[in-house]
């Protein structure tokens, strides 16, 4: 039985293939036998800094190899990882660190001063420049014995949450956990270490967890994109190009990108086989479009609040879509089970609407320091009054078809009645994505004007609100057409790439 990830890169990719490269870091690669000694050597240095164990240590570098030293070595310590984002704004970043508490900061030399301004003590400073120090044994020993000590529920590592607003909520996940969600990738969706992964996301989001294990236990090879790539598409699509990546694992909103921008005609892809994706909702129109270009890919999509491990549900297209056809988020991962429940808490009927609750290993273990918000999220069973058992209620309203696939609706929270009416923002939403010259759009209300708000790019030219509400006018009830328009050239989009609701929210409520 396995217990701790790092069973994955003992018995896996380091035992089984020491000299393939296991990460290409703009112009450096790194061996899997390179990986393991530069991650046990940081261990080893944790542990003479810090002799606890499942405690937080913070890893305040820009996304790059030393990233991953990082993480495995504070793991082999016996401790948690928390990867923080070295942009994000001073007062974010001091707010996360005084909610873990770490016992160390891992991070550079050049970045110091930062930590020091929000009054990061030096004595908490680990530099990853000292793994680069040869005279540095890894102690196999005293590594043993902290694995020994480790156990499958315990914590892994603490992912915050993404919202631009207010202090983020960490969210804990365990061993059990990531292994659970992994093996069932491995087998379900066939990874087997041929793959070589474009990481476009950063480190410290919930993608990297299954990049990182994909790399580690199958002997992928894991190339870093650069942050810059992603601002200029046509450089990233000619990147994936040059390095033959096999492997993708993206939010939507970049691709959709790259495809409003023709750049799939230009470039040979052919060695993408597979594209996962999750995140946010890919409109059809443009993933037809990756698809018709790619023909022998394999697209899978994939569902799953920050609060699960990785996602709990999974769609491969197996079959063709119309343009404004909604896609499933499909059926559960392995060993987790979905229920649809309604606002009774009762089990919803096939076709009937509810909301999306998680059980199973695939559940965090709550947020860190935080165990009044963890009890709202982390409830009883209702349907379940015989012992004590955990659902995550998403917030997420969603039913099943008739093929017994769920269909993602909408948040409860984007539900909004107007006009005396009932209206799912997402369903407005889809139904523009899916008209021909929108490249990207945002809808959201105005509750102050009680005006059904939309935010869009064109992919060129300008498109007025009256041909858009002219389209939309039939397939909607005049109700739920929108009423207030703002063609903008670019819509924003926070750190992991996805629109930004709440930034668009402010600007929102500035205008009522």
């Amino acid at each position: 039985m396995q217990i701790n990830i790092l069973e994955y890169l003992e018995h896996g990719a380091a035992s089984q293939h020491p000299g393939k490269i296991a990460i290409v870091d703009a112009a450096r690669s790194y061996t899997f036998a390179e990986l393991e000694r530069y991650a046990k050597r940081c261990a080893t240095l944790v542990i003479r800094r810090a002799d606890v164990t499942c405690r937080p240590v913070a890893v305040f570098l820009p996304k790059s190899a030393n990233v991953i030293f990082a993480d495995l070595g504070i793991v082999y310590s016996g401790n948690i990882y928390a990867n923080l984002d070295v942009k994000s704004p001073a007062q974010r970043v001091k707010g996360i660190i005084g909610n873990i508490a770490p016992v160390l900061v891992i991070t550079s030399r050049a970045l110091a001063p930062q930590l020091a301004g929000i009054g990061v003590p030096d004595t908490a400073l680990f530099f990853i420049e000292d793994i680069e120090d040869e005279n540095v044994e890894p102690d196999g020993a005293a590594l043993w014995q902290r694995l020994q000590g480790v156990i499958d529920t315990d914590p892994l590592c603490i992912i915050h949450t993404s919202g631009s607003t207010g202090l983020p909520k960490g969210v804990v996940l365990s061993h059990r956990g990531t292994i659970d969600f992994m093996d069932w990738c491995f087998e379900k969706l066939k990874l087997d270490g041929s793959e070589r992964i474009g990481s476009l996301s950063p480190f410290y989001f919930d993608i990297f967890t299954l990049e990182l294990n994909l790399c580690i236990a199958k002997g992928a090879t894991l190339v870093i994109i650069a942050d810059q790539l992603a601002i200029f598409p046509a450089k990233l699509v000619e990147f994936m190009q040059q390095q033959a990546i096999s492997f993708l694992f993206w939010v939507p909103s970049i691709m959709v990108t790259i495809c409003n921008q023709g750049l799939l005609e230009p470039f040979d892809l052919s060695a993408l086989k597979t594209v996962f994706f999750a995140g946010e909702v890919f409109p059809m129109k443009h993933l037809n479009h990756w698809r018709r270009k790619l023909p022998g890919a394999m697209f899978v999509n994939l569902y799953g609040p920050i609060e699960i491990t990785v996602d709990c549900t999974y769609f491969v297209l197996d079959r063709e879509f119309a343009d404004d056809e909604c896609l499933p988020i499909g059926f559960p991962c392995g060993n987790t089970d979905i229920l649809i429940l309604s606002e009774a808490n009762r089990p919803c009927a096939v076709e009937e609407r509810g909301e999306l609750c998680v059980r199973g290993n695939s559940l965090a273990m709550g947020y860190w320091n935080d165990p009044e918000k963890t009890a709202k999220a982390f409830v009883q069973n209702p349907l379940n009054t015989s012992y004590p058992e955990l659902i995550y209620r998403t917030g997420d309203l969603v039913y099943r078809n008739c093929r017994g696939e769920i269909m993602f609706v909408g948040r409860l929270d984007f539900q909004i009645k107007h006009m005396g009416y009932r209206i799912e923002l997402a369903e407005i939403e889809y139904q523009i994505l899916a008209i021909e010259q929108i490249a990207n759009a945002c809808v959201l209300y105005n509750k102050g004007k009680k005006e059904i708000t939309l935010f869009y790019e064109t992919r060129h030219g300008d498109l007025s609100p009256a041909a858009i509400r002219q389209k939309l006018s039939q397939i909607f009830p005049k109700y739920m057409l929108p009423s207030a328009f703002h063609q903008m050239q670019e819509l924003p989009r926070n750190p992991n790439g996805k629109i930004d609701r709440n930034g668009l929210s402010v600007t929102l409520e500035q205008m009522a």
